[in-house]
């Protein structure tokens, strides 16, 4: 039994991998990967680009959506869909064999949509009908304009990933949304027979934070300040664990729990350690806990397999959180600040990225045209 397989049954938390590569697809590697305990896989367009740019795995597909004329943008959309269509059948078995409770891939919308609520909609549904796979999860940020798409989706009975959050209101927010669609699905023609088949996950960032949060306490300069630096992310992925279990409970839930409702779980995102000085698997270790999914690049995933560390730990250490969620804020750190200057920076740089895929798209285009 390999440490991920542990880590699930042992522990109840599911590690899905943060990277999807044609290539992967194509010559058995994610099955392997499975194989290796992984359960879920995630994407987003800066994992996207980077494998269309690396390679020549794209290179048939993209030269037959060319010569029929297809823009760039449609074929990056083709070329992700196939890619993700794939893996889905990859993890279908998984999807059944645990009764809908792993087995997922993760595809995010175009990042333009990211503050359009009626775009965010109308895209879920788009994906979920072109794929029309049990296993997909829509990825749809958890921004002001993102929550309300999330809601009225769960409504629809389709199943999201809400990523991109970045604070313990928003979380707040994320959970609300999913409660509150549930409760209107439930009330819908569709009714309650359609609980059952309707998933999510909410993507809680945590290594950007300690990389923002750092980055205030070393400009501040104190001593008070600088103590605090490495440890406000884990501080607050701990505190939105315990939102999660106290959400989850009581009178409201357990009226949806009965009706077939599944949980939404937090998932770990943003997991990687960006400050070299900090242990490599600091984000799994720390954040281990029952109805949790952590993401992992493959550079964590092989670290944590080699010398992670297993434990129950995600629910341990509340009251020293709770302290140090003070103490960052009395020394001077806003903290809702640091949400919003993070949601910020993640919608930009995932559009960043897909706008340059799309433009080392219109070029492999152009060479082609002139063969």
């Amino acid at each position: 039994m390999s440490t991920l397989h542990d880590l699930y049954h042992r522990y109840g938390q599911s590690p899905w991998l943060d990277d999807l590569r044609r290539d992967w697809l194509l010559d058995g590697t994610l099955q392997r990967r499975v194989d290796q305990g992984i359960r879920g896989i995630t994407s987003n367009p800066s994992i996207l680009q980077k494998a269309m740019a690396a390679g020549t795995a794209y290179d048939d597909q993209f030269a037959e959506l060319a010569k029929d004329g297809c823009s760039a943008t449609r074929a990056y959309w083709a070329m992700a869909i196939t890619d993700v269509a794939d893996a889905l059948d990859v993890l279908r078995p998984l999807y059944g064999d645990s009764d809908g409770g792993d087995g997922f891939v993760s595809l995010e919308l175009a990042p333009d949509l990211a503050h359009s609520t009626e775009g965010s909609v109308e895209g879920a549904r788009r994906l979920h009908t072109d794929i029309a796979r049990p296993n997909l999860l829509v990825k749809i940020p958890g921004t002001t304009e993102g929550v309300p798409a999330v809601r009225q989706m769960i409504a629809e009975g389709c199943s999201i990933n809400v990523t991109l959050i970045f604070s313990l209101q928003r979380y707040a927010e994320v959970m609300e949304a999913y409660l509150s669609g549930l409760e209107e699905l439930v009330a819908s023609d569709a009714g309650a027979s359609s609980l059952r088949r309707v998933h999510s996950v909410a993507s809680f960032f945590v290594s950007r934070v300690d990389t923002e949060v750092d980055r205030r306490l070393r400009a501040l300069g104190t001593p008070e300040a600088l103590e605090l630096q490495g440890r406000a992310a884990i501080a607050q992925a701990k505190l939105a664990y315990r939102l999660f279990v106290d959400t989850f409970s009581g009178p409201r839930w357990e009226e949806l729990a009965a009706r077939g409702a599944r949980l939404q779980r937090p998932l770990w995102a943003s997991t990687s350690t960006k400050d070299p000085s900090l242990p490599d698997t600091l984000y799994i270790d720390s954040l281990i806990a029952p109805d949790t999914v952590t993401t992992m690049p493959v550079a964590t995933l092989e670290a944590f397999a080699d010398h992670g560390t297993l434990g129950r730990t995600a629910d341990a250490g509340l009251d020293e959180a709770d302290a140090l969620w003070e103490r960052l804020a009395e020394v001077g750190v806003d903290l809702d600040d640091v949400g919003r200057v993070l949601e910020d920076e993640g919608v930009a740089a995932f559009a960043k990225a897909f706008d340059q895929g799309i433009q080392a798209l219109e070029e492999k285009a152009a060479e082609l045209a002139t063969r």
